[in-house]
Formats: structure tokens, sequence, C-alpha cells
């Protein structure tokens, strides 16, 4: 197996300075498929770039329970997609450096005439679009279950959801069939489906952790990367496919993207008897936001429907309009 590490310029600032990342490149002698894999392109979801770390480490053959000797195709992995979010350990980019598309997961496939954040996307796309799947690495918060995300109807990107092997897989329904929430959030810029639009399978695991590295969300991603190389083909060997705690028969949701905010600024207060996982009924009290210097109740806050809690906010001091909790809606096959 052959590796190269290449220096990229994504796009340059008004001073001149280029925006560079580094994209490394492993390719089996035997042809195959291409996984192009990236991480980071919210700079403050740390744990994937940690995880293509870990496993370009097993790839080079540092891990001896890796075997790449019958390697077939090739692997592009990105482990900063956004050094511009990364530089600021933040989601979006200052306001100052793109006004216009601050969410780089909101332009692709990108314009290389664009803004910045559209010509950064342009350029990994050229990488990305000649890939046979895509993986794109993402860590939600430490209050959010793990999962992974494809696009409903997408037969493809649902087998390699299931080969990534989480617990819960999300459906997300977009375009037409989508409700209003995922047009007025610009969610058809997602990386997710302009490459799905696009005929390429791809999946976004949200591995659950940002802003610091946790084992458990690395390993689930290592683990995860590498099933996706055995489920394409380019890994034939991968010790990790049969891991102990992968789910034999994962739970199918949908990810019907709506939120239940908070009404007003102020405390909120989860129940502690609920964690992320548990089923929920709609109406059911979830939790007490208050004003914390009168201890008026602004708000009993209940789960808008039936379903599982997926998400479920634990930073007490919120504002109007901020999400509290997720509930994704259980699918029966």
């Amino acid at each position: 197996m052959e590796h190269t590490a290449e220096r990229v310029t994504l796009a340059r600032l008004s001073s001149g300075v280029e925006l560079e990342t580094t994209i490394h490149t492993y390719e089996g002698e035997a042809d195959g498929p291409t996984l192009y894999v990236q991480a980071a392109q919210h700079g403050r979801e740390v744990n994937g770039t940690e995880v293509l770390r870990r496993v370009h480490e097993r790839l080079l053959g540092s891990d001896v329970n890796t075997d790449t000797t019958n390697f077939a195709g090739k692997i592009v992995a990105v482990p900063v997609a956004d050094p511009l979010t990364f530089d600021r350990v933040s989601y979006t980019t200052p306001e100052q450096l793109d006004s216009v598309n601050p969410n780089m997961n909101r332009v692709w496939p990108g314009n290389s005439s664009g803004t910045l954040h559209e010509r950064m996307a342009a350029t990994l796309w050229e990488y990305a679009s000649d890939a046979d799947a895509i993986l794109d690495l993402h860590t939600g918060s430490p209050d959010m279950l793990t999962h992974v995300v494809f696009m409903e109807g997408h037969r493809e990107s649902r087998a390699l959801a299931e080969a990534f092997g989480t617990d819960l897989l999300l459906g997300e329904q977009a375009g037409e069939d989508a409700d209003a929430e995922w047009q007025d959030r610009d969610f058809g810029g997602k990386f997710r489906v302009a490459a799905t639009r696009e005929g390429i399978p791809t999946v976004t695991p949200e591995l659950a952790h940002n802003k610091q590295l946790v084992e458990d969300a690395i390993a689930t991603g290592v683990a995860g990367v590498l099933d996706a190389c055995g489920h394409l083909g380019i890994l034939s060997d991968v010790p990790d496919r049969a891991r102990e705690d992968k789910a034999n028969d994962p739970t199918l949701a949908r990810n019907h993207l709506g939120r239940v905010t908070a009404d007003e600024s102020g405390l909120f207060r989860p129940d502690p008897d609920y964690a992320v996982g548990d089923e929920v009924e709609a109406g059911e009290r979830i939790g007490t936001l208050y004003n914390p210097t009168t201890y008026e109740v602004l708000q009993e806050v209940e789960a808008d429907r039936d379903g599982i809690l997926y998400a479920l906010t634990r930073e007490a001091t919120v504002t109007g309009g901020e999400k509290l909790l997720n509930v994704a809606l259980r699918r029966e096959e």
C-alpha cells in the first residue's frame, strides 16, 4: 500500500495568506473502490480528526491487528476540512471572513468563484466527487446519542450507515419530501445531500462529543471507518468488524429536523430521570425553564412527538430560541 500526504490550498484570505489543509491518500496495489472521508468541517468537532489519525496508524502498519496486505482501491482522508473554524474551535466562521455563508456545511458542492467557504468546498469537492462512497465525520454535543444520518430512500447510503455500526440510524427526508424547516435552514447545501444527489453513497456519523477527545467516541469512529472499508471491499480482513458493542439490529428512525426550543431566555433544568436514548411520548414533560431571578416558570418543556429522545441539552443557561431537545420518529420496516 502507498501513502501520500498532499498540502492543498483551499482558498486565500484577503491578505494573500493561503488556507491550507493536508489530504492523505492510501492506495492499494489492487483495483477497488475509492472512499473519501473528512473530519472537522465544523472546527470544534475534533473527535473525527483523531479518528483519522488512528486509522492512519492502522493502515500504515503500526497497529499489528490490521492487515492491509489485501488493501484494494483507495482511501482519501481529510482530517481538517475547515481550518478556519478549527483554529477558532467554532462551528461557523466570523462574519468578517464569510458573512454570506458562515457555515461550510451549507454550500456544497461549492463554487470556485464564490465566497470563502464556497471556494473551500469546491476545492475539496474535486476529491470527493471522484469517490464511490463518502463518510463525513461529525461530532455533536456530549448530550446527543451517537448515530449515523443518511438520506431517506437511498439504499446504498443506508447500507453504508448500517456498516458503520451505531445503535441508531436516522433517515433524513430531503427536498420536496422534507418539511419547511429543511428548506429554511438551507439543508440542501449539506455535503451529505449534495453527494447523495450525485449518486455517491454518503453518510454523516455523529460521534456525540465536541471540543474534547473522548475515547468512546473515537473508538466508535475508528471501528466504523474500518467497517465501512470492509463493507466496500477496500479491506478484506477487518478485525473490528464484529466489535462487541456493535448493534446487530440497529434502531431505525427518521430525523424529523424539528427541535423543541426555549420560548424565553433563562435556566433550563432537565428532569434527571431522562437520558438520551429514552422513548418519550408527545406532551411528556422533559424539563423546566425558569427565570433565575424571580423563579417564575417560563416553560414546561415537553416532547413534541412520540419517539426517541436523541439530544437533550445539559447546559443550563439558555437563550430564547435555543435548542433544548430533539426527538427522532421511530420507523417500522
